[in-house]
């Protein structure tokens, strides 16, 4: 199963590696934008996008409702996580 993780992209940082930064749960990672990247715009024209970032590409633009829906997903998944790891530790 591969997971892609909802991210902001905020800056361009290399134009000919096509590489953008993006903001991903507040954590600002290098992320290469060139399944994303318009042929007919500037790069630029990327920032301010919402996309799914995996293994450190920007696989597809999504829009920001469902990037903050997935968000809440991905939070509620890493607090019943915290639970179940809780419960595992206490039948010990």
């Amino acid at each position: 199963m591969c997971l892609g993780i909802p991210g902001k992209i905020i800056a361009i940082s290399d134009h000919l590696r096509q590489v953008g930064m993006v903001d991903v749960g507040g954590v600002q990672r290098a992320v290469n934008l060139s399944c994303i990247a318009p042929e007919d715009q500037p790069l630029e024209s990327c920032i301010g996008a919402w996309v799914l970032v995996h293994v450190g590409f920007a696989m597809s633009r999504i829009d920001e409702a469902e990037a903050q829906a997935t968000l809440e997903v991905l939070n509620e998944l890493g607090e019943m996580q915290s639970e179940l790891e809780a419960i595992q530790m206490g039948a010990s």
